[in-house]
């Protein structure tokens, strides 16, 4: 786990599992960001960071077992 992500999770106390695992997401789109910052593209880090909350809905979503 990256520093950046272990920062993020432990960031504050966790009560419930979808708080635990909404750090993790949300540390996981942080993750995308950093690494489309530097690969050296040009980047609005403004307009990424105001997508995090959607960019970490979606690997939530994108974890989900589908129970059916």
């Amino acid at each position: 786990m990256s520093e950046l992500a272990k920062n993020v999770t432990s960031a504050s106390p966790k009560k419930t599992n979808e708080e635990h695992y909404r750090a993790y997401a949300v540390a996981a789109a942080l993750e995308v960001i950093a690494g489309y910052v530097a690969s050296g593209l040009s980047v609005n880090l403004e307009s990424e960071m105001e997508s995090l909350s959607s960019y970490a809905d979606k690997i939530q979503e994108a974890l989900k077992v589908n129970a059916e």
